[in-house]
């Protein structure tokens, strides 16, 4: 969601937009605040703390701002730091000496960055959905060329086309996917 879109939907219903900010980032925000609290917090804490962050936002966020970016930046921070200040605030009510449980947070060993996963979950989902939106047979070219790694001649005997065809129609549904990804920010 862009900061226009938000902004615009702000103007028409409050309402609107703070479900809509809550569909679009919930999951985002959800991982940041779990992957920062959880050897520390609840559930509940950590559900708290996802109700701030979104409450932070609806009443903190500029709507007067000419912004046209995505926000997730903006929400991404404001979601960092809350989860610290919790993370901060939790370890001083269980009588734990601050200092020792924010090294423990910062040393804790994790394979998996889940701020990261969900970026690039967010992104094939924008990216199968883009593909859809080709239309068949491009979007059918696209996934066997680039996911199934299938050459053009085998393409074709799939699709019943000539390999030619499949070149060309795969050279400009690439560029079709480009323009639609390029529309909301995603560079190949």
């Amino acid at each position: 969601m862009t900061g226009k879109e938000y902004t615009s939907l702000y103007r028409k219903s409050k309402d609107k937009a703070y479900d809509a900010l809550f569909a679009a980032y919930c999951d985002y925000v959800y991982a940041i605040v779990y992957n920062k609290l959880r050897s520390t917090a609840s559930r509940e804490d950590i559900e708290e703390c996802v109700s701030d962050i979104f409450a932070d936002v609806f009443f903190g966020y500029d709507t007067e701002s000419d912004h046209e970016g995505d926000m997730k930046g903006y929400i991404g921070t404001v979601a960092k730091r809350r989860a610290i200040n919790a993370f901060h605030s939790l370890t001083a009510r269980k009588g734990r000496i601050a200092d020792d449980a924010e090294e423990e947070l910062v040393n804790m060993g994790s394979d998996t960055d889940i701020e990261a996963d969900s970026d690039k979950a967010e992104t094939r989902s924008i990216l199968i959905k883009k593909i859809s939106e080709l239309g068949e047979p491009d979007s059918t070219i696209i996934l066997q060329k680039y996911y199934y790694d299938r050459s053009s001649s085998e393409i074709a005997k799939l699709l019943s086309m000539k390999a030619s065809a499949v070149r060309m129609r795969a050279a400009r549904a690439l560029e079709k996917l480009r323009v639609k990804l390029a529309d909301d920010g995603i560079r190949l």
